[in-house]
């Protein structure tokens, strides 16, 4: 899943009762710039945060970059793992940030996604095979590695913005999640274990004309459409030794992926001439494009102890690498508005000394 990853681990998010539960008003904070905004994050301008406690992560704009939707789980008070929320972004200093729920407040969701309407959003649920949050595997069992749980009651749904499910768009045994939807609004893309390993999938928006468009054994998920809807772009775990390959094989026979090693790849919208574009060695993942082509993502590789975890930016090529976060806790997930005016992103930064993962919005500027 893409949302696994950070230095105190983003939570696993939430649940509520009703899907039309309205969060309070966030508290306008004041913070200085050494809390929210770094020396040497030169790319950042009037960065501003916009939710206040829990773990806030995966937070995505709609098509106009009106809205955004994101996976939430605050355990202090009363959600225990992840759901779907969704609010109006501010327009004025003094305008504050009202998310609501949208998914159904059961089960344990991920990867939400507005479609080009607006009016609806694509997710991955577990709600159908239990009300209940699934269980956290046992670390223990396994050496006390680090693992990510790889839900077979997994599913993708269609949702309207109110929270209401429209359709059941995946029906296959086994995980379904991580979709995203091309700019062109004709396809989207998604990571499925219907074939016995995690691959790349795409389908159109009514969930028909599934085609598989990976094929290489590993960990193949979090995918992007680039601008014009050509080329996708994703990260994967690509296990080699004989070593490697039976960790990997062993682990998904439980539902589980060990995600330690992962670098970005691209290639064309159907799959074909997939290309490694980064070596840089550990987690190099939530990767996705600017507005006018580039690649923006995450990585931990810069540190031999596994954190911080910052965000990069590079050509699609995977030159000219440049680090445009500096928290030393954990930036990541980010995603560029439509006209590439703003970034969003979530960070521990500014959280008081708790581990709580926060979203922070703010201004691109560009290298002069």
């Amino acid at each position: 899943m893409k949302f696994l990853i950070t230095l105190p681990f983003i939570g696993l998010f939430a649940w509520m009762n009703q899907s039309t539960t309205t969060e309070p008003a966030q508290s306008i904070v004041v913070a200085t710039n050494d809390t929210v905004h770094f020396d040497g994050e030169n790319h950042f301008a009037n960065v501003r945060q916009l939710t206040f406690g829990g773990d806030n992560a995966e937070a995505y704009f709609s098509f106009d970059g009106k809205y955004v939707v994101y996976q939430r789980t605050d355990v202090k008070n009363g959600i225990p793992c992840d759901q779907i929320w969704m609010g109006k972004l501010p327009e004025s200093p003094n305008e504050p940030f009202v998310p609501k729920l949208v998914s159904t407040g059961t089960g344990r969701t991920t990867c939400a996604y507005f479609y080009p309407d607006g009016k609806h959003i694509v997710y991955g649920s577990t709600h159908l095979g239990s009300k209940d949050c699934p269980p956290a595997p046992d670390k223990k069992k396994y050496g006390n590695k680090y693992i990510w749980p790889i839900y077979e009651s997994f599913d993708i749904f269609k949702a309207d913005t109110n929270g209401r499910i429209v359709k059941q768009l995946t029906k296959t045994k086994g995980y379904d999640a991580e979709a995203t939807i091309s700019p062109k609004g004709d396809r989207m893309v998604f990571t499925s274990m219907r074939d016995g390993d995690l691959e790349l999938y795409t389908m159109d928006l009514n969930g028909k004309k599934v085609k598989r468009i990976t094929n290489a054994l590993g960990y193949d998920g979090g995918a992007w459409f680039s601008p014009d809807g050509k080329k996708i772009l994703w990260r994967a775990s690509r296990p080699k030794t004989e070593a490697e390959i039976k960790e990997y094989k062993d682990l998904l026979k439980e539902n589980l992926v060990a995600p330690t090693n992962m670098e970005v790849w691209i290639a064309n919208a159907d799959g074909s001439d997939a290309k490694q574009i980064t070596k840089l060695g550990q987690a190099n993942w939530a990767p996705n494009f600017t507005p006018d082509g580039n690649v923006v993502f995450c990585s931990n590789h810069e540190y031999k102890r596994g954190f911080p975890f910052n965000m990069y930016l590079m050509n699609a090529d995977g030159s000219n690498i440049q680090k445009i976060s500096r928290d030393k806790g954990f930036d990541a997930f980010p995603m560029f508005s439509p006209n590439g005016k703003k970034i969003i992103f979530g960070s521990n930064r500014n959280n008081g000394g708790t581990r709580d993962t926060n979203l922070f919005i703010a201004d691109w500027v560009d290298a002069k």
